[in-house]
């Protein structure tokens, strides 16, 4: 009986196999993808291996971002003996793996559906170009995602019997959420949102349940925000309002939603309209199952993340200004949402009445079903051959391996005097190449930061052509002020000296 049991999962142990091979395939030339988040995350995590402190690659206390992830590569570095960079492509194919076993076990155990469904599903996960963008860069998307959907499967076994010790279980793997990614906080709002609702609890009941999930889950964070504000005096960094409307961001993540769903870029222009109208459907199928009374159905918190993260996504791009709503910010939500939106599909199917009819609708709904995998496998092999001899793009493609400033700065690691403040318009590159800090040329906005620059009377600058940022004071302006004197330049990069006279 065991071993039957354990044949069902045959199919899902594949998809994670193939899903490992394709994360490989594309990280195979070059290694996994870095990012300036990517060096923020590994040097914490060899700070954190080596000496037990928080700090980053320039030295300042980790707080953008919170913690959790840099100490899950501290372990595995601390197991391997290997730093996050080398180690980086087996890590992400081992948590893709995981992200795809688990989603397969949901699909299996608790969405009883036609097996063809589970099938196409673990096909389109397997193949989504979202998700392989992910998983082929240094992310902390990387192990929130599989922590979103072990909370997923979690919940669905609190569902089953809601006793203390799920509850818990529940309550502790949101709360590691929380500080994976601060969006982890939309698996407490999904999770406080379905406890509301949920009629088997009485009042009694679920007001315990309330306040051991919600203070349970946020103890974490707040403890990870508290340590923030001790050593910067400020919980999350600093942070500037939004630039971008809620249209605007409704529109940014529908182009992602089309892109997703395989629709052509003509198809842009209707982009807040799919959004507007996913985040509806999300929002009718939760209150339909309320209304039935089947708030409690094992597909009901998988659309309560998706609506919560989504919502919140949008709204907090509205509110707060970071890098505009991409697929990356968005690839959490992708399995729910691809569930969510179809998992009514089969059921629908089975109230047919007429075989021929049912037959029909069927076979109408897995063409569309492969045509969409279809379509997705030709985005994934033009990527393939974009970065098969170049590298995932980023400080681990080509234009960085190939540069001559980077391999200056490589081959010159102790050029610069010692106690002379070094600035960069990209600390993390300066980093990457040298094992050294450096100190961000000041954001424009940050007035009393450059005024604090500009009253420096010998500096360093470190100026990589290739990584220009608008919102930075940028080299020319500087030069206004500050007679600048060219040490080293190259096509790609050039080194400054500044000295009060």
């Amino acid at each position: 009986m065991k071993t039957a049991a354990y044949l069902k999962h045959i199919d899902t142990l594949i998809a994670a196999i193939l899903g490992a091979i394709a994360v490989y395939m594309l990280t195979k030339y070059s290694g996994v993808g870095i990012s300036p988040d990517s060096i923020m995350y590994a040097s914490t995590a060899t700070n954190m291996q080596a000496h037990g402190s928080l700090l980053t690659y320039n030295d300042t206390p980790l707080v953008f971002f919170p913690v959790f992830y840099p100490f899950f590569l501290a372990v595995v570095q601390f197991i391997s003996g290997v730093d996050p960079f080398a180690a980086g492509s087996i890590i992400n194919m081992a948590l893709f793996a995981s992200v795809i076993l688990v989603s397969g076990y949901i699909l299996e155990r608790y969405l009883v559906k036609p097996r063809i469904y589970k099938w196409l599903i673990l096909i389109a996960v397997v193949l989504s170009p979202a998700l392989l963008q992910i998983y082929s860069l240094l992310w902390s998307e990387t192990l929130f995602i599989l922590e979103v959907m072990i909370f997923l499967l979690a919940y669905q076994r609190y569902n089953q019997r809601q006793s203390t010790g799920r509850l818990v279980v529940i309550t502790i793997i949101a709360a590691i959420a929380c500080i994976t990614r601060y969006a982890g906080i939309t698996l407490i709002g999904a999770g406080g949102l379905l406890l509301i609702l949920d009629n088997r609890l009485i009042i009694r009941y679920k007001i315990k349940h309330l306040l051991v999930f919600g203070f349970g889950s946020v103890s974490l964070l707040i403890a990870n925000l508290i340590v923030n504000s001790i050593n910067t005096g400020l919980s999350t960094g600093k942070r500037l309002p939004s630039i971008t409307s809620l249209t605007e961001n409704l529109h940014y993540a529908g182009v992602m939603f089309c892109h997703w769903l395989g629709f052509k870029e003509s198809l842009d222009h209707f982009a807040i309209i799919v959004a507007a109208l996913l985040l509806l459907s999300l929002a009718g199928l939760l209150i339909c199952k309320f209304v039935k009374s089947k708030i409690c159905n094992s597909e009901t918190i998988i659309i309560a993340f998706a609506f919560t993260y989504g919502m919140f996504m949008i709204l907090l791009a509205t509110f707060s200004r970071f890098e505009r709503l991409d697929s990356r910010l968005l690839s959490p939500m992708f399995i729910p949402l691809l569930i969510g939106i179809t998992a009514w599909v089969p059921d629908a199917i089975q109230h047919i009445q007429s075989k021929t009819i049912k037959y029909a609708v069927s076979g109408i709904g897995i063409l569309l079903m492969l045509a969409f995998n279809s379509n997705i496998l030709k985005t994934d092999l033009q990527r393939y051959d974009d970065e098969k001899d170049y590298g995932v793009p980023g400080y681990a493609d080509d234009d960085w391996n190939k540069s001559p400033f980077a391999a200056f700065l490589r081959s010159n690691k102790n050029l610069l005097k010692t106690g002379v403040p070094v600035y960069t318009n990209a600390d993390e590159a300066f980093y990457l190449f040298t094992g050294k800090p450096s100190k961000l040329l000041p954001h424009r906005y940050f007035k009393d930061d450059v005024a604090k620059f500009y009253a420096t009377t010998h500096y360093y600058i470190i100026w990589f052509k290739a990584a220009t940022n608008v919102e930075l004071i940028e080299i020319k302006e500087i030069q206004k002020a500050h007679q600048l004197n060219k040490l080293h330049d190259f096509e790609d990069g050039a080194i400054y000296e500044y000295v009060h006279k």
